[in-house]
């Protein structure tokens, strides 16, 4: 009877090759499971490192913007040298325009 039992648990070539497929398609999925995760902790990290990046830009664009009180009134005194620039410009067309004819 003993024999028998041992008999009954040996597996013919088609079960065999099933279960050796079935054990090698398993650590496939288990290595491209384990590259998946490698990959997506690579990324994470990057995104960390980025985001301090992100926050370190964004700290030194606080500071840099902190006298955007004076933005004003450089435009009036970029306006004010253009239009004397302007008005130099008309002076010299005038004046050049009678010493040519």
């Amino acid at each position: 009877m003993h024999s028998l039992t041992i008999h009954s648990l040996a597996m013919n070539s088609t079960e065999h090759t099933l279960w050796l497929t079935a054990v090698i398609a398993g650590f496939v999925v288990v290595l491209a499971v384990a590259a998946l995760l490698s990959l997506l902790i690579y990324l994470v990290k990057i995104i960390d490192r980025r985001v301090v990046d992100v926050r370190e830009t964004l700290k030194a664009a606080a500071a840099n913007t902190a006298s955007t009180a004076l933005i004003p009134q450089v435009a009036d005194g970029v306006e004010a040298v253009l239009a004397e620039g302007l008005q130099h410009h008309l002076f010299l067309g005038r004046v050049l325009g009678k010493v040519k004819s």
